[in-house]
């Protein structure tokens, strides 16, 4: 059996979101170096604060200052950071309840060792040199050998601050290894040869493109590949007319479903060498690839006559 195939693999996307009243309050007070929680109507203090209380779903929006000193509830050693957590040498992952808080805030304790964290030690926060509105304010936490200072006076506060944080962005980002499987290996592999190679189902005969490696009307496991195409059907389309970011296509542009002949499930293609609105169901296409290319650039009309409907209306 070929080698199958593996590949670094990166999702990322920028995640926008607006802040309400109580959140708002909160990250632009970590910018000014206060830490605000927020208190419910039978007394406890949440931070970070949330807008509904989660015990009785009530509304809650009196804010309150509290310590920037705490005490560890729990931890967990990190003994190798990655890209984009708060420290990037070993250090212990926190939860500390503040002086004054009711429940415990994560972060980033910076310490030599694991052998210089337990439970119930008294820590404070370090603020960032430079601060924006976010969480990354508290650069860290660090120990602390003061006294425990929750019999300290709680301190109402207004919420109140000049140039208020009214969003954020968060750059979400997923890293891992991606394996096509054996099926798609060899699909992969064929397309490097300018060929392109389904599965038939031993059971309904249907062949699929790219195939699975199984069977999805069928379950069973599938083996026998056969070599399909090179031309198709158009069996659906759309006209796109958003220009995506970075892709070089010029709108408006066909992204279609084709049906590749010996197929018996289309596969996705862009139409080129036609109009846009010329492009229409049962257009008869053939792949169209550029040098050193993984896979058909696009699709354009063969010339030959039109797909009767009948023959891929179970395809659409």
């Amino acid at each position: 059996m070929p080698d199958v195939l593996k590949a670094p693999l990166v999702v990322e996307f920028p995640f926008t979101r607006s802040l309400g009243p109580v959140q708002s309050a909160f990250l632009t007070g970590l910018r000014e170096r206060v830490i605000l929680g927020v208190r419910t109507r039978d007394g406890r203090t949440l931070v970070p604060p949330v807008e509904y209380d989660p015990v009785t779903a009530e509304e809650i929006r009196d804010l309150v200052a509290v310590g920037v000193t705490g005490t560890v509830t729990t931890w967990a050693w990190n003994h190798a950071p990655r890209r984009g957590q708060p420290l990037d040498r070993p250090f212990a992952w926190v939860l500390v309840k503040l002086d004054n808080a009711d429940t415990a805030l994560l972060h980033a304790l910076d310490v030599p060792g694991p052998e210089a964290v337990r439970t119930g030690m008294r820590v404070r926060v370090r603020w960032a040199e430079e601060r924006t509105g976010a969480i990354t304010d508290i650069a860290c936490f660090e120990p602390y050998d003061g006294e425990d200072g929750d019999d300290a006076e709680v301190t109402v506060h207004a919420g109140e601050f000049e140039g208020p944080v009214h969003g954020i962005v968060a750059q979400a980002r997923l890293d891992y290894t991606y394996s096509p499987g054996r099926a798609q290996t060899a699909y992969i592999n064929a397309l490097a040869e300018r060929r392109a190679v389904g599965e038939r189902c031993p059971s309904c005969r249907k062949v699929y493109v790219p195939p699975r490696g199984a069977c999805p009307t069928c379950g069973v496991a599938t083996a026998e590949q056969v070599e399909v195409g090179p031309s198709g059907t158009v069996t659906t389309f759309c006209i796109v007319n958003i220009k995506a970011k970075n892709l070089d296509i010029e709108v408006p542009y066909v992204y279609a479903h084709i049906a590749l002949d010996g197929a018996d499930l289309a596969l996705h293609g862009r139409i080129g060498g036609i109009p846009y609105d010329q492009v229409r169901m049962g257009l008869r296409v053939e792949p169209v690839w550029t040098e050193g290319g993984g896979y058909p650039d696009h699709y354009r009309p063969t010339g030959e006559p039109d797909a009767e409907y009948d023959t891929y209306k179970e395809l659409l």
